[in-house]
């Protein structure tokens, strides 16, 4: 028998991952944000959390009156709640149990944790050869820094990106957002599909092995290459671009634009919007070599833009521009949630905690014959307990309340 997902719905076309188990024991983001894309694109997900020491994101703002974190929430819809404790043998034969029966599991503790539980790689494999075993982390599980602790900032200040971010001349800055642990769990995603392909012709599983360094090291763009090649290290540039001229954050009459017509055609179809059209011509910066300068940019064409912005606001040059070239508002969080172009591909969505309901970011999968779920509720610790356990497994009621004495779920 399958877990059928609360939020299931008679008639609708068949998800990409129906059918297909998920043991999440992961916590936090990287994990968690895995795991809800499987199960946006249809996999019944078990969220298996400590009885008595959850997740610790329940507790992070902003919580919702009657409900619980907003934050929880954002990251675990769609997902069943169920207790263990993985430290009591009884736990330990239970999550084996669930193995094998499931088709993947993904956790993110550090590297040798799970071994120490005596619920390893190997142990997993034997319990289901076909089980795909995700395993996110630090640095990997492999390496000499495998055992490290990490957090986001950490991958982000191994990974290259916190030197490489900021203004010139500044101490580095780390990215405004969790960026290490969202694309680990972009990468797990990946790779966990990959797998799932992978056992579907051979009838084996493996181990993803995801590393939030790794992964932060593959968003540093061109720094890499510009190293190797030529033995340039990556400083921050701030708003700039390191080889294109306009492209970057300018100020308006209510804020800032992104502007980026640093190619010739864009340059020329620039000039014609802002009435002058003859500058597109003018031997001093008709091309883009010449305006990449930076002596003439600053003397030519800096303050060209500024004649042609500063006088209009975000909406007039978006209205003015945004359809013939690169020329976005730089929105606020209150702008972007109520961008009225994201609500109509319904990137904001109700999603329930508790007796609450919050609006969270929705999937940005936009698939046109299998569309993901994304209304589904985010659980209580334990919730979904009788269902995993008892009709799920097949549990008998009598161990069930067992176990549920001792604790142990």
């Amino acid at each position: 028998m399958q877990p059928e997902h609360p939020e299931a719905q008679a008639g609708a076309r068949t998800p990409p991952l129906a059918g297909i188990t998920v043991i999440d024991l992961s916590r936090v983001v990287a994990g968690p944000y895995c795991t809800m894309m499987l199960a946006d694109l249809g996999a019944t997900v078990i969220k298996i959390e400590h009885p008595s020491e959850p997740d610790y994101v329940r507790d992070f703002p902003p919580h919702v009156a009657g409900g619980g974190s907003a934050y929880f929430a954002q990251y675990n819809r769609h997902k069943l709640g169920a207790s263990l404790d993985l430290k009591h043998a009884d736990g330990k034969a239970l999550l084996l149990e669930l193995v094998g029966k499931a088709d993947i599991l993904v956790e993110n503790f550090r590297p040798g944790t799970m071994d120490k539980l005596g619920l390893g790689w190997p142990t997993l494999q034997t319990a289901n050869p076909r089980l795909i075993y995700t395993a996110i982390s630090g640095f990997g599980h492999s390496g000499p820094n495998s055992p490290r602790p990490s957090y986001d900032s950490t991958a982000q200040a191994a990974g290259g990106l916190w030197s490489m971010n900021g203004y010139p001349g500044q101490p580095p800055v780390r990215v405004g957002s969790i960026i290490g642990d969202l694309a680990a769990s972009f990468y797990a995603t990946i790779g966990t599909l990959a797998a799932l392909r992978e056992v579907e012709r051979s009838g084996l599983g493996q181990r993803v092995d995801i590393s939030q360094q790794d992964s932060v090291v593959t968003l540093t763009e061109s720094a890499i290459v510009n190293y190797t090649v030529g033995g340039s290290v990556a400083q921050p540039l701030g708003s700039a671009h390191p080889f294109a001229r306009p492209y970057g954050q300018f100020p308006c009459k209510d804020g800032f634009v992104f502007f980026g017509s640093y190619s010739d055609k864009l340059w020329r179809d620039t000039c014609a919007i802002f009435g002058e059209p003859e500058l597109a011509d003018d031997p001093e910066i008709d091309t883009m070599v010449k305006r990449f300068d930076e002596a003439t940019y600053k003397r030519r064409i800096e303050p060209l833009i500024e004649r042609w912005f500063m006088p209009r606001t975000k909406a007039e040059l978006e209205a003015m521009a945004g359809h013939r070239i690169a020329l976005t508002p730089i929105k606020s969080i209150d702008e972007v949630v109520g961008d009225s172009h994201l609500r109509a591909r319904e990137m904001f969505v109700p999603v329930r905690v508790g007796e609450a309901e919050v609006e969270v970011f929705g999937s940005p999968l936009k698939l046109s014959g299998s569309p993901v779920r994304v209304d589904g509720a985010a659980p209580m610790l334990g919730q979904h307990n009788r269902e995993v356990y008892v009709e799920w497994l097949g549990m008998p009621a009598e161990r069930f309340e067992s176990l549920r004495a001792a604790g142990v779920i």
